[in-house]
């Protein structure tokens, strides 16, 4: 059983964030949904980056630093979009086991951080058509991973969006693709 902290993407707690945490529940993990954004909850894009700009970059690292204090030494960070940054960024802060990041992936440099510590095991998940995609970026991050000498492993998706497994968006929801995803990080938190 694993401690599972999930960061939700820049649209607040969807129904992906909430299927997600089903899944890992019922397989017997212990999960918290942070809410960074204390129950807004976004369907644009563009509303839900207005928000998160008058909340603050460094309130909503904060925020998620401090969801995870109580938690154990060893949990996973798990964060969608937005929420991957928010992964990444704690597993710099605090003894993490792993990080699942789904949809992005950002150089360390940008999170105030200078080396990817190399016993934090990682997965990397994106579809392909993501309209929200950096390559450059991920490319960047994947190779700080690999220089530290830590686990990675890249999946990419060749259907669905940027919230691929969020069953309420369905211009992006890709159905193959969520259950594919959920196989490979259940087996990720399992082994952690």
């Amino acid at each position: 059983m694993a401690h599972i902290a999930l960061f939700h993407s820049i649209l607040g707690v969807r129904p992906g964030e909430l299927d997600g945490a089903r899944r890992l529940t019922e397989a017997g993990h212990e999960v918290r949904v942070v809410d960074q954004y204390d129950g807004e909850v976004f369907d644009d894009y563009e509303d839900a980056t207005a928000f998160a700009r008058t909340v603050g970059y460094h309130e909503l690292i904060g925020r998620a630093l401090a969801s995870t204090l109580d938690l154990p030494d060893g949990f996973v960070a798990l964060g969608f979009s937005n929420g991957a940054v928010m992964a990444q960024y704690v597993a710099l802060q605090r003894p993490v086991s792993g990080v699942v990041l789904v949809s992005t992936a950002v150089e360390l440099a940008e999170i105030g951080g200078n080396a990817w510590p190399s016993e934090v095991a990682v997965q990397l998940h994106h579809a392909m058509d993501d309209q929200w995609k950096e390559p450059q970026q991920m490319i960047d991050f994947v190779g700080q991973v690999q220089q530290a000498g830590a686990d990675i492993d890249v999946f990419d998706y060749h259907a669905g969006g940027h919230l691929f497994t969020d069953p309420s968006k369905a211009d992006e929801y890709d159905e193959a693709g969520t259950e594919l995803f959920w196989e490979r990080t259940l087996a990720f938190c399992s082994a952690r």
